[in-house]
């Protein structure tokens, strides 16, 4: 299917998603309803073909970020293929394309100044056009209902949206309502969570569980 009708499909089909009672991000959810959820479609989570394509979006969307204290955005690339994977499989694709994203960002922009490139490193953040992300990894095999849907796709956050948030006093009670949410829905809290600042962010991307041997494979340059 070309990417704009699947685009479109896909586009109905996370909206549903995203109000229904399996999603706990209710930053997503608030952008979806403000108007500034933006969706783009591709084709193969595992190809390079579209990297180019991807970061061009990506790019053109940093420059709409809303700066508002209370305003929410996020952009979510949504992939037609692969089709169920395992967690591992899932996570190593991510960070394949992650990897390649970057590639192409460096070779117009810097590292985002507020954040480490790092992914080790307790302040690391993805970035992209010198912005930096949280990237939520979302897959039909997820464990995580919450990260369960129905098309491979990652979920691109705005880091400086967050500290907005936490300065307006707003952050902490999404906090305490998705951590609520998580424990009515899946009996427990998501185990990767952490704040930014205490614990590298990589292990919570791609929605696998880790242990603390795990090494992220992603490269900055």
């Amino acid at each position: 299917m070309p990417a704009r009708p699947f685009a479109d499909e896909v586009g109905r089909l996370f909206a549903d998603w995203v109000t229904g009672p399996g999603f706990t991000c209710l930053a997503a959810r608030a952008a979806l309803r403000q108007g500034t959820l933006t969706l783009r479609g591709y084709a193969d989570l595992t190809s390079p073909a579209q990297d180019e394509r991807l970061h061009a979006d990506l790019a053109d969307y940093v420059a709409t970020i809303p700066a508002g204290p209370t305003n929410l955005a996020s952009f979510c690339a949504v992939f037609q293929a692969p089709g169920r994977t395992s967690e591992a499989r899932f996570e190593r694709d991510l960070w394949n394309r992650l990897s390649a994203l970057r590639r192409i960002d460096a070779r117009r922009f810097g590292w985002a100044p507020d954040v480490s490139a790092d992914p080790a490193a307790p302040d690391f953040a993805y970035s992209v056009a010198a912005h930096p992300f949280f990237v939520a990894g979302l897959h039909p095999g997820a464990s995580r209902t919450s990260r369960r849907f129905a098309y491979p796709a990652l979920v691109f956050n705005s880091h400086r949206q967050f500290r907005r948030l936490k300065e307006s006093g707003v952050y902490a009670g999404f906090q305490r309502r998705i951590r609520a949410m998580e424990i009515t829905l899946q009996g427990s809290i998501n185990p990767m969570l952490g704040e930014h600042g205490t614990t590298s962010e990589a292990t919570q991307y791609s929605g696998r569980a880790v242990g603390p041997d795990w090494v992220c494979p992603f490269r900055s340059a």
